[in-house]
């Protein structure tokens, strides 16, 4: 089958987050001839298609998404509702299983890539289609949750999430208080259809057919062979699965506030699509910024409780930075302004997508992680990788000030401390070999053969 090209239906879970990169690999198997199947809500269809470029192979199917009480109307991905309410919205998307049964039986593709719907490898098995988990979060992440942590029926504490389970690769990767408490919290919790969060993805991994990460071995190799061996499955990598750089040029306003300063000296603060800061932590992150004396662009969602991210402003603060600062409560064209020669410094909450476009762009990382998988991404990148500085925070509260974060910013501005040297020279030699020609190539080369072995 090493020559032939097959059929793969893609279903990820409903977040903009996990979609984007089922796009991003769509792209890249479609470019080599193969077929793909897009199975995704109505409502994020225009989005999607912006981002097909290859029509004739990649074809979106269009999934009604049942009502279930407590959503609002109409709500389709974790983009339209509140992280209180996505369970609800992952019992909607179980509610989709005989409609998926039956789309899967018309198209008989040799593939079905998933994340969420735990329910799928044993649906394709039953049909003939292998099932792969291609994941959205960090092999670190996973391998953090394996089964080694033997807790005897009982739910995950938050006392057993902060050391790593037995077996673990050595790693800079240890929890605070504060996020231990958090992520056992979140692992514990029904996601949707009485199945805790922590279970939808141990059967995933655990009757898959195959294990995929959108990384290469060189970067997190040992925490890939940990989850091999965890769960017997094979763990493929995908590459870096680096996103075409956009034909799209920055939209006016944004490219004459930019130009206005010198190259690499704009602090860039982005958290995504979905974070949503308690107001106290949203003026002392931009407070820290203005602490700085560089220009400065947030775009950032109003914070809790507030309409507009301008009501929410401390006070004085835009007479203050009048010229050099904005704040900004919309959606910016995220990589084409990292792209900009002006932007130097990114403040992030550690989405794996945001990381990947980072990585490749010369600007000095400042990690913010926020929930979830970003904590142990930030681990990741500031302890094993050493290619970005995270802001502390309280042990306990998970509080941090405006000068922790001028604290980091001052620490990647400042290119005489060892430090701001080290972060530097090393996302410059991991930005170089993630840009060396055929690398992106040699890895999805690489996997669409191991694909090819499964059949």
């Amino acid at each position: 089958m090493a020559d032939k090209t097959f059929h793969v239906a893609m279903y990820p879970w409903f977040a903009l987050g996990h979609i984007t990169p089922f796009l991003h690999m769509a792209n890249k198997l479609a470019a080599r001839g193969h077929r793909i199947s897009f199975l995704l809500p109505a409502g994020t269809l225009r989005k999607a298609e912006a981002f097909n470029l290859h029509p004739h192979l990649i074809t979106f199917i269009t999934v009604i998404v049942p009502h279930v009480q407590g959503l609002p109307l109409g709500a389709e991905t974790t983009n339209n509702v509140p992280p209180p309410l996505h369970p609800l919205l992952m019992t909607a998307m179980d509610l989709t299983k005989p409609d998926i049964e039956a789309c899967l039986r018309q198209l008989k593709p040799h593939f079905v890539f998933f994340d969420f719907t735990c329910w799928l490898p044993a649906l394709a098995r039953k049909l003939g289609i292998k099932s792969v988990l291609y994941c959205a979060s960090s092999s670190g992440t996973i391998g953090y949750f394996s089964p080694a942590r033997k807790i005897c029926g009982r739910s995950l504490t938050g006392l057993d999430l902060l050391q790593p389970p037995e077996g673990f690769p050595s790693s800079s990767i240890k929890l605070r208080a504060h996020e231990a408490r958090g992520l056992a919290a979140l692992a514990a919790m029904d996601y949707g259809s009485g199945i805790s969060f922590i279970d939808r993805h141990l059967i995933s991994l655990s009757e898959c057919d195959a294990i995929v990460f959108k990384t290469c071995k060189e970067i997190e190799g040992p925490y890939c062979d940990y989850i091999r061996n965890q769960f017997n499955r094979p763990v493929l990598y995908a590459g870096p699965v680096v996103p075409e750089p956009p034909k799209a040029v920055l939209e006016e306003r944004w490219e004459k506030l930019l130009s206005n300063f010198e190259a690499r000296s704009v602090i860039f603060c982005a958290f995504g699509s979905e974070c949503v800061l308690e107001k106290g932590q949203f003026q002392e992150l931009i407070l820290g910024l203005e602490l700085t004396g560089l220009p400065f662009l947030v775009a950032l969602k109003p914070p809790t409780g507030a309409e507009t991210v301008e009501s929410a402003l401390p006070e004085g603060f835009q007479e203050r930075v009048k010229g050099r600062g904005l704040v900004h409560g919309g959606w910016v064209p995220q990589q084409l302004i990292l792209r900009h020669p002006s932007v130097g410094y990114f403040v992030t909450h550690c989405g794996s997508g945001s990381l990947a476009e980072a990585m490749v762009n010369d600007c000095q990382l400042v990690l913010l992680p926020h929930a979830g998988d970003q904590i142990i991404n930030a681990r990741l990148m500031s302890g094993d990788l050493r290619i970005g500085v995270e802001v502390e925070k309280g042990e306990e509260d998970g509080l941090f000030t405006k000068e922790d974060v001028y604290k980091a910013v001052k620490s990647v501005m400042d290119q005489g401390s060892e430090l701001g040297k080290e972060t530097r020279a090393n996302h410059a030699k991991w930005r170089q070999f993630l840009l060396a020609p055929g690398l992106d190539t040699s890895y999805i080369n690489d996997f669409v053969l191991e694909l090819n072995a499964l059949l």
